[in-house]
């Protein structure tokens, strides 16, 4: 149990969001094997766990994680793992997640597509080192403000660029429309968290955007990340859809916007942790109603 509560599974279904949005669209084009669908999610669910476990241990060496922190313990924090322990997990879970990467690569890609095969191995490397300099590590980014470019980058661009030219060995402009979409949720999750745990990441030295924006400036931020990606979602729409139904999941505006009231009316830091999760899983629905429409329409 101290395992699955280092691997912090309530983190998961945003990690998945971008993998099923570029497997979706895949669909919508007529190019999509299950094996490749199956092998991106499990890479992205052990890549995201491997993340958890490397914030954990960075954080905990750091001294980020002490007595004022807002939000669930870590289990460095609580002396549930000691720090060698929780390493090896981390190396055991990077090598497990190379070799689910090495093989979902070897699926999508013929024998002459060497170039692409190096290029999507080189790419599984750099998410592996990516997932533990977030925290972990001399020169950690996630201590000078670079967290949100690489959420953006990882859980939006790469994620849905990735997985799509996987299923249809191409890139076109209408999917970068969900990148930006999916990359901006994901980051407004992310500055939600900074922004809950500003007054703390600033005592230990830890420089995040809504750290270095202050709570108001942080705000309006967080609203051109909702408002940019809920614009580019429905031009994403409006490119890719040729019947009613795929233009579904411009559902989630509802919730997005009910969500970004709320967080105009947060004072206090650590009310937004409630908004944490609404957030996270209102991207990961909107992934699963582009998923759902693209099987029903295809």
């Amino acid at each position: 149990m101290v395992w699955v509560a280092a691997a912090r599974l309530r983190t998961l279904p945003l990690s998945v969001a971008g993998i099923v949005v570029g497997n979706a669209l895949a669909i919508g084009n007529d190019a999509f094997c299950h094996y490749v669908f199956g092998g991106t999610l499990l890479t992205a669910v052990v890549f995201q766990i491997l993340s958890n476990f490397a914030n954990d241990y960075g954080y905990g060496l750091k001294g980020t994680d002490n007595h004022e922190r807002i939000g669930p313990k870590r289990v460095l924090q609580q002396n549930l793992l000691s720090a060698k322990t929780l390493f090896r997990g981390i190396v055991s879970t990077a090598v497990i997640g190379f070799l689910l990467a090495a093989g979902t690569i070897g699926i999508a890609f013929e024998v002459g597509e060497l170039k692409s095969v190096l290029a999507f191995l080189a790419l599984a490397v750099v998410a592996i080192l990516a997932a533990y300099k977030y925290t972990a590590g001399k020169g950690a980014y996630g201590y000078h403000a670079m967290g949100d470019v690489f959420v953006f980058a990882f859980f939006g661009l790469l994620a849905v660029g990735g997985s799509y030219y996987l299923q249809t060995k191409q890139l076109d402009n209408t999917m970068w429309w969900f990148a930006i979409a999916i990359g901006g949720l994901s980051t407004g999750v992310l500055n939600l968290n900074n922004m809950r745990d500003m007054h703390n990441d600033s005592a230990v030295g830890k420089k995040t955007v809504a750290a270095l924006l202050g709570l108001h400036k942080a705000k309006i931020y967080h609203n051109i990340l909702i408002l940019g990606s809920i614009t580019a979602l429905t031009v994403g729409l409006l490119q890719h859809c040729k019947d009613w139904m795929g233009y579904t999941p411009v559902l989630v505006v509802i919730p997005l916007v009910a969500q970004l009231a709320s967080t105009r009316k947060v004072k206090a830091h650590e009310d937004f942790d409630a908004l944490l999760k609404p957030l996270a899983l209102t991207t990961f629905g909107t992934s699963m109603l582009l998923l759902l429409t693209q099987i029903l329409l295809a």
